[in-house]
């Protein structure tokens, strides 16, 4: 993983700097959005870090099942943890904007409901993780649903709403996407706002693995 403190600063630099200019930059007027086009700094941002991380954890599950280290299960696991608070601010963000945009904090969208099966399936993952007890059997058995898991995330969130005919979420189901609107002062937030997330995104699963393997006596140096 990275090393140093540069990134880690770098982050929070990121990050406040696009919790403050996304309140204060002047936005397009888009129809419908309006000014909750500022929740696309926060909201698709919080997806994109989710993704990194569930990425990352597909990456280490695959690593483990090829050398069964330990130390490749602690980074899968602790990638799917940090993808799931991810994944749970992305939703929580989205029903604020759905409720200003669409009148109901949900709505019966195929993107919407994609996200709900998807974060699902990988609190399904931390309860089968929490439910086996012998650590090599845990590690085997959560890489292996890992990669089923990031299946049904692929399919759910990106392919299924693309294919939908009904979808109310930007750039599904025929509607504009909302990165269309993006003008470039609004880039100049987005962008450094998903790397900044990132980056806090590495930091916590340095943390968390750092921590269990202080707890269960892993060498991560091997």
């Amino acid at each position: 993983m990275i090393k140093g403190m540069w990134w880690k600063m770098l982050g929070i630099v990121l990050v406040l700097y696009s919790i403050i200019a996304g309140l204060l930059i002047d936005v397009p007027v888009l129809p419908f959005i309006h000014q909750t086009i500022r929740n696309l700094f926060y909201h698709v941002s919080m997806w994109f870090a989710m993704f990194v991380m569930l990425g990352t954890s597909l990456v280490y599950s695959i690593r483990y099942l090829s050398g069964y280290r330990i130390k490749d299960d602690l980074y899968a696991s602790g990638a799917v943890y940090t993808g799931i608070f991810f994944g749970t601010m992305g939703l929580l963000t989205g029903m604020v904007w759905a409720k200003f945009t669409w009148g109901d904090f949900w709505t019966n969208d195929p993107q919407l409901n994609g996200a709900a099966v998807s974060m699902m399936a990988y609190l399904a993952y931390a309860i089968l993780r929490g439910s086996i007890d012998e650590t090599a059997m845990r590690a085997r058995i959560s890489a292996v649903y890992n990669i089923f898991a990031f299946m049904l995330l692929v399919i759910f969130l990106g392919v299924l709403p693309r294919l939908a005919d009904n979808s109310l979420h930007p750039g599904k189901g025929g509607n504009s996407s909302t990165m269309e609107g993006l003008d470039l002062t609004m880039r100049m937030v987005f962008y450094p706002a998903a790397i900044g997330w990132i980056l806090i995104g590495v930091w916590l699963l340095q943390i968390h693995v750092r921590k269990r393997a202080l707890i269960q006596g892993v060498n991560l140096k091997k």
